[in-house]
Parts: C-alpha cells; structure tokens; sequence
C-alpha cells in the first residue's frame, strides 16, 4: 500500500524470538572465532567470580593471622591472574569489533542487493527516505546488540548462575535472603518489556517518517526556494521530529523502568542479607570475609541483571529495526526470471502485443496476475484493455494521446517493469515472460524527460551505459548524438566533474549527454518518453539531430508532448479509452481528420 512521510508503515507483528534467532544467524557464520571470544570470555569469568573468594581469603587467613609475607604472596598471584583477564579483555573487545562491524556491512550488502531486484511497484509505494532509513539507520542500529549478545548476555548469564551457586555452597541461609528481591524483578520486568517494545517500534515509524520528508524536501529544494516555502516546511519538519523525539522519549521512560526496578530489588536483597546474617543467624556464626564475600557476590549477581536489562532495553529497539530490515528481505520481487527463462543474445526488435490487458488497484499498484480472481473488482482501475498491435524491426512508433491514457504503461510493459494480466507481449516471436530479464533490458534503451545525471566526470556518465567502453566508442557515441561540440566546449572536456542530476549542464545538454549514454550501449529497441519535453524550442532543434541518430535503424517508440517532435515517425498510434483508438502514418492520420488531427489543432490553438 502506497505511503508518504505523513503515513506510519503498516509492518506486520513477526514474534521477538523469530528476529533475534534470524539476526544472530548471521553471527553463526564465523563460528571459530566466537569460540576464540567466548574462551576469552571464561577467562574474564572466571577470574571475576573467584575475586571475592580471593578476598575473602586474604582476610580470614592472611590479615586474621597476621600473614603479612603470605598476604604479599597471595595478591600477587592475584593481581597476576587480573592482568591476564584485562588482557583477555582487551582481544575479545577487538575481535568482536572487527567481528560485528562485518557483519553488519554484510547485512547492509545483502539488503542494497536484494532492493536492487525488486520491482518498480515497490518503489511506487513508499518514498526513498524509508528505504534510505532501513539502508543506513535500522542496519547500523543492530551493531551494539549483535556485539553484546556474546560478549554481555553469555558471560552475564553464566555469572548469574555461579554467583548463586557459589552463594548456596557457602551459606543457603544468607543465599536465599541475597536472591529475595529476584520475583519482584521478574514481574517488573515483564510488564516493562512489553511497553517498550511497542513505543520503540512506533519511534522507528516516526523515525522513518522524519527520513522520508527530509529526503523528499531536499530532493525538491528548487522548488521549495522558488515558491518561499521554507517557512512552511520547517514547520513540517519540526512537528515531524517532535514526534520522533516524543515517541523516543516515551520509549526510554519504559525502558529506564527496568533500572528503578533493578535497584530497588537489590537494596531489598542487602538489606535481607545483613539482617538475616545479623538477627537471624547471629553476627558471631558468620565471619567479616564471609560477609564481605557475599556483599560482593550480592554485587555480582545484579550488576549482570543490570547488564541483561541494558542488553534487553538494546535488544527491543534492535527488535524493531530489524524488523524493517527483514519486511524489505522478506518482499519477494514478482518480477523474475522463469526456472525456464530464454536466454537472447541478440533481438531484431519485432513487437507485437496479443489481447493485452494491464490493470492498476486503487492506490495505484500493479496487480498481481496470479491473484487478479481475489480482488474487488471495484477497486480495480483498468489502464489497457485488449490492446493488439505488431511492429516490425526498425520502425519508429509514435505514441499520442491525453495524460494518463496509457503511453508510458505500454512502453514499461515492453521493458517488463510490470507484468499483464492478459494476453502476451512478444518481442521476435518470444513472450517477454519467457526472456531473462537480464538479456531483454540491456538490450533496450529507455530515455525519459528526467534523466539521471550520476555525480562524477562527463565520460563516467556515458560509459554508464556501457561500463567496459573505450575511448573510442565514448567519443563516437558523443558525436553521433550531436554532444561533441558541447562537451569539448566545457573547461576539461570529457573529464569535466558534474554533481548529482548535473546541476552545472542545461536541459538540452542533460539531454544530450543521456542520449550519449543510451547510444553507447547500441540498444535493439529505444524507448523516448517525453524526452523533449523539459527542454526549450532553440535547443529542440539541436536534440532532434541527436533523436534522428538514436532512432536510425532500431525499432524505437516515442512519447511526445509535441507532436512537431513526431512527424517523421513510420506510425502514429492514438492511445486513449483503454487502448489505442487510433493508428496509421502521419499523413493518413492527418487525411482521415480524427484523434490525432484534432490533438494537432488543439496544439496549434495553443
């Protein structure tokens, strides 16, 4: 369904568990080296668990005493034996970086890949800003959780259980009274958790909402400036981060809930500790280093609960990004090659369209042929209905008619960014359908009235249409669109630096040097849609030489607001009402006094 930065994404309840056990996947790839960190890990463990016992120790049977050579001793081997565990520390710090910080491109990676395959109609539905936020804010967000779930939730896990059992193999008594504020914990926690996890995953929308209007903003900055709009979208902007730093905030107060409940459960625990040591059992049967021990014991056991409450506070707010991440992993393209697709080296360019139907849901999307039985009816929007016609190699096709008519859908179906519900688009006697996509666009040359200038040098831009071309072919393919003289015009020629959507270039040189990189890539069939229309009459004239060089020998289709720009096409097809209602060459059309002639008069009146 078809959203704006005004609209949360609708993202469907997937369990917690589900995500973690997917995102940790990714951790149990590198197998070997989270041994390596998890042995570090139980060096670090192991010396911290034995510390209290190390002072209890030196207390009862060194001090007590008066055991000064065997105290030096005794915390010497200590003291050595922490030194090993900082060491220890340290590696497992820097493996664990390096370790998260690749995973994380690789899920970056997989994620940039697999939006690459998906179909125009997914882009269609949602603005680039929230595929931008999941590219670059929700992968980012997951490194401290994949990190700490080996380094934090293992090794605080396992001081969790020892410290109890160690507790209980000392004294049961005091054990039992250290762990009394552990059920207050464990409701607490709960009803925290579920809170949190449902305003962190409402943040991520209004996070994602804020990215989609700055990207959209700044896409359109020409405009916001010419029309003195910044007052009314920094209003925009600011009630749009007002509500992602309200929704963050009330998701930390739930999340800082675990905190309050964490340290009043283990002040409980203290004071239960001395006062059953001290009243109950009496201060004389329990020794100063045994209550020392267990105060630090009482430590070490909520200090990791302060930790698995911190991790789980990271662990809810990861569980909502990664959700994103995975919805978009999950969105299967329906745009694909068959087991069985065709492969074609080389096409003729022979068209033809068999009974063609193409329909649209009501918020605009593609439907899906394979389920075209299961929607209403009512909110189906047919664009092509029963459309037939066949063109044979090297034609020029024309394409007229009023906005929204269909011209564009007719020239996206032969690129095959949508799929029909009906009938068959054969190109060389082959269903598109059949044809490996891969094999059927490079063929194809598609120029549209807003074509895209990459960031970098004139030649990096041509060579886009062909990424192993020479110099030669650059140059040959500049000239014969008419680019030469404009490109050797310009300071460094071909190595002149362009910015994103080639701010420094005119409309007509934009044009032309799109043209380049579409010739550069000797397409079979050449697609114009409106590729004049944005440029200004004097200028025309010089891209028309460029059109006449692409149109020469391929079957090309042309979509012009000016119909002078089509007078030298082999055919006219008038598209409107569904289909096309009217066809033939420019003078028979023009004889005949039809759709297409008044469409003239209407241009000429204008």
């Amino acid at each position: 369904m078809a959203n704006s930065y005004k609209e949360d994404e609708q993202i469907s309840d997937v369990p917690k568990i589900k995500t973690i056990t997917r995102l940790l996947s990714y951790l149990l790839k590198y197998k070997w080296k989270i041994l390596i960190v998890m042995g570090l890990m139980a060096i670090g463990t192991f010396v911290s668990l034995v510390n209290p016992i190390f002072v209890e120790t030196a207390i009862d049977k060194y001090i007590a005493v008066k055991n000064i050579k065997g105290f030096f001793m005794f915390m010497a081997f200590a003291v050595g034996l922490n030194l090993v565990m900082v060491l220890a520390i340290k590696i497992r710090m820097l493996i664990m970086s390096k370790l998260t910080n690749h995973v994380i491109q690789e899920i970056r990676q997989e994620l940039y890949e697999h939006i690459q395959k998906l179909d125009l109609a997914f882009f269609d539905s949602r603005p680039s800003g929230k595929i931008l936020a999941r590219i670059v804010g929700n992968v980012n967000s997951l490194k401290d959780v994949l990190e700490n779930t080996i380094t934090s939730l293992i090794p605080n896990f396992i001081t969790i259980v020892a410290v109890i059992a160690i507790m209980f193999s000392k004294n049961a008594q005091l054990a039992c009274a250290a762990l009394v504020g552990v059920p207050i914990l464990i409701v607490g926690v709960a009803v925290v958790s579920r809170n949190s996890h449902k305003y962190w995953k409402i943040n991520s929308k209004k996070c994602s909402n804020m990215c989609a209007f700055i990207s959209e903003d700044f896409s359109g900055i020409k405009v916001v400036q010419s029309f003195s709009a910044e007052e009314e979208t920094n209003r925009t902007f600011r009630q749009l981060a007002d509500e992602d730093r309200d929704s963050f905030v009330n998701a930390c107060r739930w999340a800082d809930g675990n905190f309050a409940i964490i340290d009043f459960s283990w002040g409980l625990c203290i004071f239960a500790m001395y006062w059953i040591g001290i009243k109950v059992m009496g201060i004389e049967s329990v020794s100063i280093g045994t209550f020392l021990a267990f105060s630090a014991y009482i430590g070490m056991f909520w200090q990791p609960i302060q930790g698995l409450s911190q991790f789980y506070n990271q662990v809810v707010t990861c569980v909502s990004r990664a959700e994103r991440i995975f919805e978009i992993l999950d969105t299967k393209p329906t745009i694909t090659d068959k087991k069985d697709a065709v492969a074609v080296d080389a096409i003729k360019g022979e068209v033809e369209f068999k009974h063609v139907t193409f329909r649209y849901d009501a918020a605009g999307n593609p439907n899906n042929p394979n389920n075209v039985t299961e929607l209403d009816n009512s909110k189906i929007v047919n664009i092509l209905e029963d459309v037939s016609f066949h063109i044979k190699p090297g034609e020029t096709i024309a394409l007229v008619g009023p906005t929204g008519a269909g011209k564009s859908t007719i020239v996206n179906l032969i690129s095959r960014f949508y799929d029909i519900q009906g009938g068959h688009i054969l190109i060389d006697g082959i269903d598109v359908r059949d044809m490996k996509l891969a094999d059927l666009r490079s063929q194809m040359g598609i120029m549209t009235q807003d074509n895209y200038i990459f960031s970098g040098t004139i030649r990096d831009n041509i060579k886009y249409g062909k990424l192993d071309a020479t110099e030669e072919e650059i140059i040959e393919a500049a000239k014969s669109v008419h680019a030469d003289d404009f490109i050797n015009s310009l300071k460094d020629g071909y190595d002149t630096k362009l910015t994103a959507r080639g701010g420094e270039l005119s409309n007509g040189q934009r044009q032309l040097l799109a043209f380049a990189r579409t010739m550069i890539s000797k397409p079979k069939i050449l697609i114009l849609d409106e590729a004049t229309s944005s440029i200004d009459t004097k200028t025309e004239l010089l891209v028309q030489k460029g059109i006449a060089a692409l149109l020469k020998g391929r079957t090309s289709f042309v979509i012009a607001h000016r119909l002078s720009t089509i007078a030298n096409a082999d055919r006219i097809f008038v598209v409107d009402r569904k289909g096309i209602i009217e066809s033939g060459t420019p003078s028979e059309l023009l004889a005949k006094k039809g759709e297409y002639w008044k469409l003239l008069e209407a241009a000429k009146n204008e």
